[in-house]
């Protein structure tokens, strides 16, 4: 879609894009992408909503993608972790401006979908449904990282793949994705000490947080995972240790859907088409 300016929580401007259905949209999804990648890897997933009847609105978070310049690649800058999430509420703002009256869904992927825990703290009001990604328990994933003897980040997730060919199998089975993702110079980064500090100080606040009790019980969240994806723990349990922090807040309209073989994109796996339909049919479902 089309790329426009978004100002930031702090007043920084930030990259934004929206794309629209051929007719008129029913809903809003708003796409909030991983670490080290950047929203225009979405395309393929935001025409599949396009063609479902969906305004799809996504930005680059800074220090990624086309606003790494306010501080640099990998850098969240002096606010940290917590403004990414007041940046996405800052989109959700325009989104709703320039869809009155419209139900808008956040769709979170791996550090997006940390990032949408902590939105749902202060913005559930905003939200008729949610969709988390390559999401975990963030204190879960820590604790593992640590215990692997590594430093956190993205050089210990292909442990489980290694021998491998690039390094970055653990994103996908399929190579010529990953190819795509080694090849493009705006993907692949780490984050540096600072911001990565900040994204793994939050902790357990996204999932023991007193505010979650405030959340809709009927809020209808969807969890995408791939069975082997390392995000998600082993068995899952690391997106399980999640899912029942907010089951024991109340919320109670969760599901969980695995995909046998997966890894961690499961919107750039081979059977992508596979799970934008399913998607696409629980979104249906659930706004109607």
């Amino acid at each position: 879609g089309r790329g426009d300016v978004l100002i930031g929580a702090d007043g920084a401007s930030l990259a934004a894009y929206r794309s629209a259905p051929a007719g008129k949209p029913t809903a809003i999804v708003q796409i909030a992408h991983g670490m080290a990648e950047h929203v225009a890897r979405y395309a393929h997933l935001a025409r599949a909503l396009n063609a479902a009847g969906y305004a799809v609105y996504g930005g680059d978070h800074r220090g990624h993608g086309k606003s790494a310049g306010v501080h640099g690649l990998g850098s969240f800058g002096p606010g940290g972790f917590a403004v990414v999430v007041d940046d996405m509420a800052a989109l959700t703002k325009v989104a709703k401006q320039e869809n009155p009256g419209l139900p808008l869904v956040l769709l979170g992927h791996s550090m997006g979908s940390f990032a949408s825990q902590l939105y749902l703290l202060d913005h559930a009001g905003e939200l008729a449904a949610l969709v988390l990604s390559g999401t975990a328990a963030l204190d879960k994933l820590l604790e593992h990282m640590m215990s692997s003897g590594a430093a956190p980040g993205l050089n210990v997730m292909n442990a489980a793949f290694e021998p491998g060919r690039t390094g970055f199998e653990w994103l996908s089975r399929d190579e010529a994705e990953v190819d795509k993702y080694v090849a493009d110079p705006l993907c692949g980064f780490e984050l540096e000490p600072a911001s990565l500090q900040s994204l793994f100080g939050s902790g357990d606040l996204g999932r023991s947080d007193a505010r979650l009790r405030h959340v809709d019980k009927h809020l209808p969240i969807y969890v995408i995972s791939g069975e082997f994806d390392p995000v998600v723990g082993p068995e899952q349990s690391f997106a399980r240790a999640l899912i029942a922090s907010y089951e024991a807040a109340g919320m109670s309209n969760i599901t969980h859907r695995v995909y046998q073989g997966g890894r961690h994109e499961m919107f750039n796996e081979i059977n992508r088409d596979e799970v934008e339909g399913e998607l696409v049919d629980w979104l249906d479902a659930v706004l109607r």
